[in-house]
């Protein structure tokens, strides 16, 4: 879903005559930590369903990446959009926490994901996801919102993923119309 937000953002950005080249001026604070993390998670997933001890400490290992990436949210918090982004990642955060490190996702608006993905969800075994129950904790939190056509991508996200992404649009449109002009002045120098 985060990264629906950033192109749709990079798309609307373009409309309004933004550029990519304020994103090259872009300057965070440990802007490092955020494709290291990214890594992680994909490394995580890819070896939970294979690795023992990954599988093993995946759930804490997801909750140290959310950790570490909001200490990267906060020490970039004077950014334009990061505070939303911050909300966004902690609302997401606190229902993963309370509920032994897994997002919470709701059977029933993830129907139209499949069959295979639902057993999978309700074996705990899909991810960092795993199905919302009577014995879950803020299921309101949890990913509850199904996203269908004409949206071009089926999933099912949380409200917290939804605040991420207005966070994340502020960022981006901010970077993109903030971008020195290419315009260069062709008035006479003054004598």
């Amino acid at each position: 879903m985060v990264y629906d937000g950033i192109l749709l953002s990079l798309v609307i950005g373009f409309f309004r005559g933004g550029s990519l080249k304020g994103l090259a001026h872009m300057k965070l604070r440990g802007g490092w930590l955020f494709p290291l993390l990214l890594v992680v998670q994909f490394v995580i997933f890819a070896l939970q369903d294979k690795v023992a001890i990954i599988a093993k400490l995946s759930n804490t290992l997801f909750l140290l990446v959310y950790v570490i990436g909001l200490l990267f949210l906060w020490l970039n918090r004077n950014q334009p959009g990061f505070i939303v982004i911050f909300a966004g990642v902690l609302l997401n955060f606190i229902v993963m926490a309370v509920n032994g490190g897994r997002m919470p996702v709701s059977v029933e608006a993830a129907q139209f994901l499949g069959r295979e993905y639902i057993d999978a969800l309700q074996a705990g075994v899909y991810g960092k996801h795993q199905a919302i129950t009577q014995e879950t904790l803020l299921p309101f939190l949890g990913d509850i919102i199904p996203l269908s056509p004409p949206y071009p991508r089926q999933q099912v996200i949380s409200i917290g993923d939804v605040v991420m992404n207005v966070g994340a649009f502020l960022f981006i449109q901010h970077l993109m119309l903030s971008a020195p002009s290419k315009k260069t002045s062709t008035a006479p120098a003054s004598k």
